[in-house]
């Protein structure tokens, strides 16, 4: 029943996130609603600083309900890289630039934790089931790392 409540809050909120990000014109406010929500999240949860990048993974994974949705794939000297299966409102609506608007949330997070945050695949994208992202340290060369909504075409809305 808790967890059935989780869920569907859960799926509300990133419907209703979704919405925001959807409408260009709306990105400040998408922008701002989902920074506070990051923050809230960062103090609730407690997520401190990293002090090396492989405490980067588990420190995202704190700004979750659980890390079975957001397990971690590899750590490298320099990379975290890890999966989001949480299912998406944008999931194949080709939208990526609302996902990178979305995402917000995770970059605020890694953010605060001292790291930087790249989506590589997106759910968004028609055909790909759960996201792939990527966090290293700040300061360090995101060299390499492709996010998913570059060269994407803006939407037609």
């Amino acid at each position: 029943m808790k967890n059935a409540l989780i869920r569907r809050s859960m799926q509300g909120l990133l419907g209703s996130l979704a919405f925001l990000a959807r409408r260009p014109g709306l990105a400040p406010v998408s922008n701002a609603v989902t920074r506070a929500l990051a923050r809230l999240t960062v103090r609730v949860k407690a997520i401190g600083r990293a002090r090396s990048v492989a405490d980067l993974g588990p420190l995202w994974q704190r700004a979750f309900p659980s890390r079975k949705q957001v397990p971690i794939e590899s750590t490298s000297a320099s990379t975290v890289i890890a999966q989001i299966h949480t299912p998406c409102p944008l999931r194949g609506t080709g939208d990526l630039h609302a996902c990178y608007r979305m995402m917000e949330f995770d970059r605020e997070v890694v953010r605060h934790a001292g790291g930087q945050f790249v989506v590589l695949a997106s759910q968004a994208t028609p055909g790909v089931a759960y996201c792939r992202v990527a966090m290293r340290l700040q300061g360090e060369s995101l060299d390499g790392l492709v996010a998913a909504h570059e060269g994407a075409p803006p939407p037609c809305h």
